[in-house]
């Protein structure tokens, strides 16, 4: 079997204080699929979302001793409307998410806004009307004309 080249089945992000880090994701109405010493483990779409203390994920990349960050990454949630942005970035901001930018029209035609989880990992949150969901909420991008 031939799996497909453009996938990703695991998202890890380094996390200083675990517990704190569950906990946020938790009162997103987030569910663990696993939990054990030292990682939790969110079952996703096609994929999962691991979080793992950031001093073992340098021990783990044999980068033992590095401080890792977050690097320039920025993991998004895309919704049906504006009304679900609203939603889910009112929500995280309870749940003690940073605002980095309100939800607003943006420059390619859709709306968006930025919050950072308790490490800082940045998260947008946008609806794309160019770029329509199916009923799962999964997104297949459409053909290049």
């Amino acid at each position: 079997m031939s799996l497909p080249k453009q996938r990703i089945t695991l998202i890890t992000l380094g996390v200083a204080d675990l517990d704190r880090s569950r906990a946020f994701y938790d009162s997103l109405g987030w569910s663990p699929a696993e939990a054990v010493e030292g990682m939790v483990c969110y079952q996703m779409h096609g994929q999962a979302l691991m979080l793992f203390g950031r001093a073992a994920l340098a021990e783990d990349q044999a980068r033992a001793g590095t401080e890792l960050g977050t690097g320039a990454v920025t993991l998004c949630q895309n919704f049906q409307d504006r009304n679900g942005v609203d939603a889910a970035f009112a929500e995280a901001l309870a749940a003690g998410a940073t605002a980095l930018k309100s939800p607003e029209a943006v420059f390619w035609g859709g709306y968006s806004g930025y919050y950072a989880d308790p490490d800082g990992h940045v998260w947008e949150l946008a609806h794309n009307p160019f770029w329509p969901l199916s009923e799962d909420g999964s997104l297949t991008l459409p053909e290049a004309t």
